[in-house]
This record gives structure tokens, C-alpha cells and sequence, in this order.
């Protein structure tokens, strides 16, 4: 039986009451004695009939449209009931569906959910510029010869060019670093140095100068194998590889910053870093413990072997490889030994002088220019490291040997000759409660043989201590305290007089550096 049927009925009833009450009316007015009537029909009692009717007639009509009111609402009661069998007869069409449409249902949805995602996914992917990050440092440095020993060379430092007569304040380094991870297969490292002074600059420096200019290639997401392009530094020492803005003593051992100048060169190198190691590489980065960063277990490679940011002279490659294995003890204490070697020949720069301050001055045979330089002359060298890092005590040692260009002891031709030197470096970590680091150090080097990097290779006789104190006030600020007793040759070629005396002094250092 439908809704609109029961209304019907309903609606059936209500008309047969009003039709009861009109024959009860009726009934009342015909049963009055016919004996009365004529009565009735007489004097005051007509009118009170005709009242009396009157007043019928008005309760019909009024029931009439009470039943009508009454109608209405019953109609609207049962539309109102007919909506909600509707809805409820709908849900249940819903429900009673077969499981392929629910499932068919369920996949609509799921591609809907996903197109949503996609949108939002790219909408939310970053361009490659977005995703460069942007570092630096500067150091500002102030070098003053203490004490110089009788009879001794001019002062001079192949590591600060600022250690001579007339310099002062001296913009050591300013360098911004763009880095980052373009994609999961590629990652820059762009360093320009403002603070550059190129060869044959003389009355100037704080040239812009490319220090690293290179991408890592990752062959695949895990960073496990990666290849290396571009300018950057050769894997070849520990104290080499590790920044500037990092090291304790201002300036490298002579021994291993000798084997390329300014550690970089341009090539490519392949780098292997299992997991376990990245993890440990980036422990020492992140707890701040003076570490060289990330250059592989084992790498090898090739690059043009004149130095970084130098003009290539010959069309020979230096080949180099290295092997490090950092280890943690059973008491959490990291160390890290490592060896690396290369070969190759390097081309050397010759400078007019005087041969041990006698004659006309020239430059050197097999010298850049002179008869024997075409190819340059083989240079090869093999070191050693290890690094006791500092938690909180701390212990740096390298060592190496070798042979390459060296200007002979009648100081008329570069030769090839033995070398060997090292650095033994011994720190520690002290973390004060509300004034930031303090990290005392002392040092000792040495280093006999050609300084290749040096113009026409000069024999050099090195030995050194620095004694020195950083104190990092803020991870922004740091500042250190040097002071240094040397022996060194100076390396400058002088086309009067002699060339390659020893300084001999003493140099109380201070550099106040910048990190942003």
C-alpha cells in the first residue's frame, strides 16, 4: 500500500464525519412535535429559531473549515512521510549493491585521491635554485714578528703571504659557499675566494678566484659510488683535505700542502663511501670534531696536476688514489688511518736569480721556457695519516715521502730529488659552560726537499712549532691565538743578491674569523 493511498483513506474518513454531523443537525431540527411548529412560527419564537439556525449554520461552516485545516496538514504529514521511505529505500539500493560495484566504486575514489595527490605533490616540488643553500667565512688576520735570529733571511711563509716586511692587517680569506642537492643524482659545491692573490699580482690583492667549482654524480640514490667533475681538492692528506675555516693552526704542514697548490686541482675522481661511513663522516661533521668531511673509504682519480686556478703546461695527467678507514672503538672513540699516493709531471716555474748570489741572473734550466721543460719532470709522492679525534683529547699525525722537481745545490737547474716531512698535531676540547669552546693546540712540522709550487723548486729546510689557543664564543665567532717558532727557507726568487736564505724567527699571530 502506497502513501498516497492511505491519505486517500484517510481523507475518505474525515468526509464521512462531517457528513454525520450535518444529518444530526438536520435530525434536530426535523424532530421538533409538529405540534410546536405552529407555536414556534409564532411571536418571539421565530426569531429565536431563525437564531438558532443562524447559529448552526456558522458551526457548520466553521467545521467545514477546521476540516479542511486538518486536510492540509495531513497532506503535508504524509509528503513529508513519502520523502523519507524515498531516501530510506535509495540507502538501501546503496547497500544492497553487488561487491563488483562497490569495488568498482572504491577504485574511482582511489584514482581520484591519487590525481589530488599528484596535483599537490606538484605543486609542492621545488625548482633546483630553491634548493641551494648558501654559506661562508672570512678571516681577518694580523701577523708581528717578535724575534729574529742574527744573519737570517728577510721573514717570509709560503702559507701567508702577509708574513713579510710592511704588511699588517691582512684579509686571510672571503669566501661564500653555494651548495646543494639538485636532484638524487647530482649535488654542487660552487666556492669563489675574494680574498685571492694570484701569481705576478703585485701592488694588489683580494682578486675573485675560483677555489672549487664541482658536482657530485651519484650513480645511484644510496650515495654509495659517486663521481667527482670538476675543480676540487685531491684526495692527498688528511690536513689538506680539511677546511680552512676548520683547522686549528692557521696555516698547513709544509710537508703535504707542497704536493698541489692550493690542495685543488681540475679533474675527476671516483669516490666509494659505504653506508656505515657516510654515517660516521657526518657524526664528526655534525658533533664539530675537527674532521676533513666526506672524500670516500677509497678514491682514485685523475686531474691536471699544475694546482688549482693555475694555467695546465703539459699534456701529461697526474693519477692519484687514496684508502682511509674510519673506525669507532668499543668505548665510542673515532679514529681514522688512512694512505694515498699520486704520479705524475709538473712543469716548473722559472724566476731569474743569481746562482748563490753570484753572476748574471737567469733562470734555472728545466724551468718553464728553458730547454728540458716540455713535458716537466715526474713528480710522485706517498703519505700516511692518522687521527685520534679529539673526544675530548685529540692526536693528528701524517708522514711522507717521495721524489720530484728540486733546484739543484748549484741552484742552475731543477733536477729531480728525494723529499720526505710530516706534522705531528696534538689538541683538545674544552667546552666551557657559558663562554663557548676553547681548544689549545701545539704543533710541530718539518720538510726537506723541492717546494715545486715555489718559482724554480727551491730546495727547502723547514721546521716548525706553533703553540695556540682557538676560542669559539659563538659558532659565528671564533678567534685564535698563534704563536710561532720557525726555521724556514724563503722561498722568494730574488734576481739580486741571494736567493733562498733561512728566516729564522719568532711570530705572534692572531686571527679573528667570521662564519655565516
Amino acid at each position: 500500500m502506497t502513501v498516497r493511498s492511505i491519505g486517500g483513506q484517510a481523507w475518505a474518513q474525515v468526509g464521512k464525519l462531517g457528513n454525520v454531523l450535518l444529518v444530526l443537525a438536520a435530525s434536530c431540527w426535523w424532530s421538533l412535535p409538529v405540534a410546536h411548529a405552529q407555536e414556534i412560527m409564532q411571536g418571539t419564537q421565530i426569531q429565536e429559531l431563525v437564531e438558532r439556525l443562524n447559529r448552526a449554520e456558522s458551526s457548520i461552516i466553521e467545521l467545514g473549515a477546521e476540516n479542511l485545516r486538518l486536510q492540509t496538514q495531513v497532506n503535508q504529514s504524509f509528503e513529508e512521510m513519502a520523502k523519507e521511505l524515498e531516501t530510506a529505500s535509495e540507502s538501501k539500493s546503496e547497500t544492497d549493491k553487488s561487491p563488483e560495484k562497490k569495488e568498482k566504486q572504491g577504485d574511482s575514489e582511489k584514482k581520484e585521491k591519487e590525481k589530488d595527490k599528484k596535483k599537490d605533490e606538484k605543486k609542492k616540488k621545488k625548482e633546483w635554485y630553491e634548493k641551494i643553500s648558501l654559506r661562508g667565512y672570512a678571516q681577518l688576520r694580523y701577523n708581528h714578528v717578535t724575534d729574529t735570529e742574527f744573519g737570517s733571511a728577510s721573514a717570509q711563509h709560503a702559507g701567508d703571504s702577509s708574513i713579510e716586511e710592511d704588511q699588517e692587517f691582512f684579509l686571510r680569506r672571503a669566501r661564500l659557499i653555494f651548495f646543494g642537492d639538485v636532484t638524487d643524482h647530482l649535488s654542487i659545491y660552487l666556492q669563489p675566494d675574494f680574498a685571492s692573490t694570484p701569481n705576478g699580482a703585485v701592488d694588489s690583492n683580494q682578486f675573485t678566484q675560483i677555489r672549487d667549482w664541482y658536482g657530485d654524480v651519484y650513480l645511484d640514490t644510496t650515495k654509495i659510488h659517486r663521481f667527482r667533475v670538476g675543480q676540487s681538492k685531491i684526495p692527498y692528506g688528511f690536513e689538506n683535505l680539511q677546511s680552512s675555516s676548520n683547522r686549528l693552526p692557521l696555516d698547513r704542514a709544509d710537508g703535504f700542502n707542497s704536493a698541489a697548490k692550493n690542495e685543488r686541482d681540475l679533474g675527476v675522481f671516483y669516490y666509494w663511501t659505504p653506508q656505515w661511513a657516510q654515517d660516521t663522516f657526518k657524526f664528526i661533521s655534525d658533533e664539530n670534531l675537527k674532521g676533513s668531511g666526506n672524500y670516500g673509504v677509497f678514491g682514485f682519480g685523475a686531474y691536471n696536476g699544475q694546482g688549482g686556478s693555475l694555467r695546465e703546461f703539459n699534456d701529461e695527467l697526474h693519477l692519484i688514489s687514496r684508502f682511509t678507514l674510519p673506525l669507532t672503538l668499543s668505548n665510542g672513540q673515532i679514529v681514522e688511518a688512512g694512505i694515498q699516493g699520486y704520479t705524475g709531471r709538473y712543469v716548473v716555474l722559472g724566476s731569474a736569480i743569481r746562482p748563490l748570489g753570484v753572476g748574471p741572473a737567469v733562470a734555472p734550466l728545466h724551468t718553464r721556457n728553458r730547454p728540458g721543460s716540455v713535458e716537466g719532470l715526474l713528480d710522485q709522492r706517498l703519505g700516511w695519516s692518522m687521527t685520534y679525534y679529539p673526544q675530548p683529547f685529540g692526536i693528528q699525525m701524517e708522514h711522507t715521502i717521495g721524489r720530484g722537481p728540486e733546484l739543484n745545490a748549484a741552484q742552475t737547474a731543477v733536477e729531480r730529488g728525494s723529499l720526505h716531512g710530516g706534522h705531528i698535531t696534538t689538541y683538545y676540547r674544552y667546552q666551557t659552560p657559558c663562554h663557548g669552546e676553547l681548544w689549545p693546540f701545539a704543533r710541530y712540522q718539518y720538510y726537506r726537499g723541492g717546494y715545486k709550487n715555489a718559482a724554480n723548486a727551491p730546495t727547502a729546510e723547514i721546521d716548525e712549532w706553533s703553540l695556540g689557543l682557538e676560542w669559539q664564543m659563538r659558532k659565528e665567532i671564533e678567534l685564535v691565538t698563534e704563536y710561532l717558532i720557525t726555521d724556514r727557507t724563503n722561498l722568494r726568487a730574488a734576481s739580486t743578491g741571494r736567493s733562498y736564505d733561512q728566516f729564522e724567527g719568532q711570530i705572534l699571530r692572531f686571527q679573528f674569523q667570521l662564519n655565516f
